[in-house]
């Protein structure tokens, strides 16, 4: 959430990031609303002052054993006004409130100015594979090998889930188990396994809602929604609190299963395991200083390289421009895996860097140990790396010509020394 104080003080900023993202909003209502709820606020206090002076002098009245009958009557006259604005207030500042959740964060100023055909690639690593036969899709692989069942997972949910058995259900833990390992053992990372549900706080503190609510699941009767990220309950580990300076940074990943109804995306990748309901990821969050968010993010960046490095999946790294941009983040950077049958890039990581947006919806500060001044911490999470378009990239890229799948070596010690899918 952006700080209205910021907005009055930045108006052109602030409209001008709105126009690079191609939205519509309406900057003057808010500005207008601030108005009457500040010129109320005064009022209100101006008020709170009299009635404050007013009940000195009646106490000095009755001390005195005079008649305080006309200043009593004025005062409830003016506590009447005062409840009637107090009242007043509330409202408006509920008002601001909804009308400032739904105000995006404001791009950086790195980021190339337009649609997503303006996402700048910053880097690649690794050889596209070339093939001497007819490769197979992912899809042809899992049925051929017998390790994701699509039918019967239509069967038992519905369409776009997924029923891993076999190798692809221990490729699939293998994955998670290899990334956990890599992010806690080498990268300095706590590892957490938070709820998978959370409650309406948590999904507007870190930026879902209000208006990503329809791609969400939500479970009605009790208000609670099942996580699209770990993103979402591990940044609410710390709503509400004030964190001391030498405790940050913080590092924590997580595996999650996620889930995403993906309301805007029929008729798009429908088949296979591109774009699924529920899928797997490990996840990497950051609490830092904002002074050191913007090396965090570039930290947080190799952290994910490292798990495409150590798989040898071809990969890019693609800074995100202004209209392909999250709501929450300011900066952001893709990293998108090759699939060699389908020779196509598949996202498998979205690295953001949110500066105080977050926090200042969560409530997240924390105090300076010299200056014990109080500040909105900065956040960042970054997917390290999701499944299963990591999977789709490893049966493609890892195929062979009789059929099978070699296994990449990192992944091998998971497997029991397993070398080949066939």
């Amino acid at each position: 959430m952006l700080d209205i104080k910021f907005i009055r003080e930045n108006q052109d900023l602030v409209k001008q990031a709105i126009k690079n993202r191609a939205l519509k909003i309406d900057l003057e209502s808010v500005i207008k609303i601030d108005d009457a709820r500040r010129e109320a606020l005064s009022e209100f206090e101006e008020l709170r002052a009299k009635r404050n002076k007013a009940n000195d002098e009646i106490s000095a009245l009755l001390k005195e054993k005079k008649d305080a009958k006309a200043k009593i009557s004025s005062m409830k006259e003016t506590s009447k006004r005062s409840g009637e604005l107090e009242a007043r207030i509330k409202e408006q500042e509920t008002e601001l409130n909804k009308l400032l959740l739904n105000i995006p964060n404001l791009p950086h100023a790195s980021l190339p100015v337009g649609d997503v055909s303006c996402n700048k690639i910053v880097r690649s690593w690794g050889k596209q594979r070339k093939f001497n036969f007819k490769p197979l899709s992912h899809i042809e692989l899992c049925q051929n090998l017998d390790i994701v069942d699509f039918n019967r997972a239509t069967k038992i949910t519905g369409s776009n889930f997924v029923l891993f058995k076999g190798w692809g259900a221990k490729l699939e833990r293998a994955l998670i188990n290899f990334m956990l390992d890599l992010h806690t053992n080498k990268h300095g990372y706590t590892e957490i396994f938070p709820p998978f549900l959370v409650n309406r706080a948590s999904m507007l503190a870190t930026g879902q809602l209000p208006k990503l609510e329809e791609d969400m699941y939500k479970l009605k009767d009790d208000d609670l929604f099942l996580i699209p990220t770990a993103e979402v309950p591990i940044t609410n580990i710390f709503r509400d609190e004030i964190l001391e300076e030498d405790k940050l940074p913080i590092y924590y990943t997580a595996y999650t299963a996620c889930f995403r109804r993906e309301a805007g995306s029929y008729g798009k990748d429908t088949k296979g395991l591109i774009r699924v309901h529920e899928f797997d990821k490990v996840e990497m969050v950051k609490f830092v200083k904002p002074e050191d968010s913007y090396d965090e993010l570039e930290k947080l960046v190799v952290n994910a390289e490292e798990v495409l490095q150590l798989l040898d999946l071809p990969y890019r790294v693609v800074m995100l421009s202004t209209q392909d941009l999250s709501f929450a983040a300011s900066k952001c950077y893709d990293l998108e895996a090759y699939a060699a049958a389908a020779d196509k890039w598949l996202e498998v990581s979205s690295c953001s860097n949110f500066e105080s947006f977050q926090a200042r919806r969560a409530n997240i500060k924390f105090r300076r140990k010299d200056t014990k001044k109080v500040e909105f911490a900065h956040t960042l999470n970054g997917s390290g790396v999701a499944l299963a378009r990591t999977v789709v990239a490893i049966l493609e890229n890892y195929q062979q010509e009789d059929g099978s799948v070699l296994v990449p070596k990192a992944l091998q010690p998971y497997l029991n020394g397993q070398e080949r899918i066939s």
